[in-house]
């Protein structure tokens, strides 16, 4: 008796590695940028405030105002972003999630040539309104990115491509961080430049990616072309029989049929994905306010308390980078080894001990000056362990742990979540360094021993299972019968017979 073939594992052919990258480097590079740009040049940005204001009325800007401007020049960026994610699924249901990604790249393109133009126009405002048009482009990509992603990549290949979009998001942080040195461009004369090399990456995306293909999963389970999704995969695996694939997706259509699409609010009613809802919340929310974005958006602060002289912060600042990248390098290239479950505890548990040791070294390196180096030891550990899991790790399993019919809605909740506390960390932060000093880092440690417990008890490991499989193990949790055939599923009715069969996922 003849035995049937193992399943072909997927590879990564020369074009799903340049859709990736086409995709990644036009989207997810924007949120990185545009997190650590106003970083090091917050001086100069700040003096060109005051010099603009002083122009107009005569007389400096106070101080308390100042403080309040320039929270809310980085502020803007994460309220932008919430925005952009409460559209997105809207966008990725009617354009695709290729279609998606090309419309964004005018929410890019426009903002670096009104922040470009701001010093000869003498207008602050230029910087603040296109901080908050350029959150839009990051809300946008960073869900319709690895959804993209996602439903581009082989099962196998799915951890890693769903890593990218992180890595580019450090990516752009660290060319932020290079482009932002008062040698290169973060003095008064070269900060409009830096402002304006946003757009860059997102006219490149625009003039590559629509020679890729569409994800297959949208075209076929979503439009029904099954011809266009079964050429989309030939060229994306490398070969001609891609049946076993198309399969697939017709029984997760099949399943789906059965769930009907969802709504945002039928989402956050609907029992089936109830604990799947919970996780990619407490996986955002997690994500932000365990500190990673208090470093981004304030490390020269942060460096300052800790002893670093200013001179040498920007410095510092890079070889947080440098750490950055190599780690979430790391972690893409484990995550299907080791798995998610894994790297989320491993890192969380780097954090939460970094947080700890951060706060004794604050509060005792007035009497202990060498202790100041350990302050940067810590940040760098910090950033390691976030890069290891905290950071990449969320993008993967927030697409995995969802269905096709509900991944929009729920990718427009997990943006919410993300940005909400991401305007949150950004604009309270300050504030809450200047009350409590050393132990805000307590609160970051507290929150990162919260999320690792709910990850051990409640996020199943996903790597190298399909998504139908995924969706069965949560709906043991969810206490929900899910069919086990494809002859099953045809045959089911609805979990909740008054749920709409179509409905737009906001």
């Amino acid at each position: 008796m003849e035995m049937p073939s193992p399943p072909r594992k997927g590879r990564l052919q020369p074009t799903l590695v340049l859709a990736t990258l086409s995709a990644a480097f036009g989207s997810a590079f924007q949120y990185g940028y545009n997190i650590a740009v106003v970083n090091t040049p917050h001086k100069v940005l700040k003096a060109f405030y005051n010099d603009t204001y002083f122009e107009r009325h005569g007389t400096f800007m106070a101080e308390k105002d100042m403080l309040l401007l320039w929270s809310c020049t980085v502020s803007m960026f994460p309220l932008g972003g919430l925005l952009g994610s409460l559209i997105v699924g809207l966008l990725v249901d009617r354009c695709g999630r290729k279609g998606t990604l090309l419309i964004n790249n005018v929410f890019a393109i426009v903002p670096a040539i009104l922040m470009g133009v701001s010093k000869v126009a003498k207008a602050y405002e230029l910087i603040i309104v296109s901080r908050v048009v350029l959150g839009v482009c990051a809300g946008i990509s960073y869900s319709a990115l690895p959804m993209y992603l996602g439903e581009l990549a082989p099962k196998n290949l799915r951890g890693t491509l769903g890593t990218m979009t992180e890595v580019f998001v450090i990516v752009g942080v660290f060319l932020a961080q290079i482009f932002s040195l008062q040698a290169i461009l973060g003095n008064p004369t070269g900060w409009p430049v830096l402002l304006a090399l946003t757009g860059v990456p997102a006219l490149l995306q625009l003039l590559s990616l629509p020679f890729f293909p569409e994800s297959p999963r949208y075209t076929l389970i979503q439009k029904g072309d099954e011809d266009t999704a079964r050429r989309a995969l030939r060229k994306l695996r490398g070969w001609a029989d891609v049946e076993d694939e198309v399969e697939e997706m017709r029984t997760e259509d099949q399943a789906e049929r059965a769930e009907g699409r969802l709504s945002v609010l039928n989402l956050l009613t609907f029992r089936p994905l109830r604990w799947q809802l919970i996780s990619i919340v407490v996986l955002m929310a997690g994500q932000q306010l365990s500190g990673i974005n208090a470093i981004n958006y304030y490390a020269d602060m942060i460096y300052a308390s800790a002893g670093v002289e200013a001179a040498h912060s920007q410095y510092v600042t890079v070889g947080a980078g440098v750490v950055n990248i190599v780690m979430t390098v790391i972690s893409a290239g484990t995550v299907e080894c080791l798995g998610r479950r894994r790297l989320l505890l491993v890192g969380y548990s780097i954090c939460g001990s970094a947080c700890l040791t951060l706060t004794l070294a604050l509060l005792f390196q007035s009497k202990v000056p060498e202790l100041s180096y350990l302050s940067v030891i810590c940040v760098f550990a910090y950033i390691s362990g976030h890069s290891i899991g905290p950071s990449p790790v969320p993008s993967v399993v927030r697409t995995e742990i969802f269905l096709q019919s509900s991944r929009p809605a729920a990718f427009m909740v997990d943006g919410a979540v993300h940005w909400l506390t991401n305007f949150i960390v950004g604009f309270v932060f300050p504030s809450i360094q200047d009350a409590i000093g050393a132990y805000s880092f307590i609160v970051f440690a507290s929150i990162c021993l919260f999320t690792a417990v709910y990850v051990h008890v409640v996020i199943p490991e996903t790597k190298g299972r399909t998504f139908v499989e995924i969706n069965r193990i949560f709906a043991k949790r969810n206490q929900v019968e899910i069919p086990e055939n494809k002859e099953e599923i045809a045959g089911a009715e609805p979990p909740v017979p008054s749920l709409p069969a179509k409905e737009t996922s906001f």
